[in-house]
């Protein structure tokens, strides 16, 4: 039941990271998602920063214990399940430059697509 809780925790984890390149994307479609979006971004933006430790983390580390299996290697989650294998270790920093990028392109264009739509509507073009 442990290991089961420890898998779920990761499928979780994988989700949320997911979430947070390309939520901002979906929140050209479903606009109210901006705020959950803003949240985590800024808890996984801080979790890099300040070196905050994810509970994600912290549960999937309990869950193996209580399994008999070991915990994550330093590094948590992103260390052992993406970095070196999404990607080669040495491009760690890279990729984070490329996440902010996109992040920031989703949340450009989810502030640009409404105005240039009212734009559109306001001055139709006659064919």
């Amino acid at each position: 039941m442990y290991r089961l809780l420890a898998d779920a925790a990761a499928g979780v984890h994988f989700l949320f990271v997911t979430y947070l390149v390309v939520g901002g994307y979906l929140a050209w479609m479903w606009r109210w998602t901006i705020w959950t979006h803003l949240a985590a971004v800024g808890w996984g933006f801080s979790t890099v920063l300040f070196t905050i430790s994810c509970p994600l983390t912290h549960l999937e580390n309990w869950a193996r214990l209580r399994g008999g299996e070991a915990e994550l290697p330093s590094g948590g989650f992103i260390n052992h399940y993406i970095t070196g294998v999404l990607y080669p270790r040495g491009d760690l920093d890279l990729v984070r430059v490329l996440v902010v990028i996109v992040v920031a392109l989703s949340w450009s264009a989810y502030v640009w697509i409404p105005r240039h739509r009212r734009s559109l509507e306001a001055h139709p073009t006659t064919r």
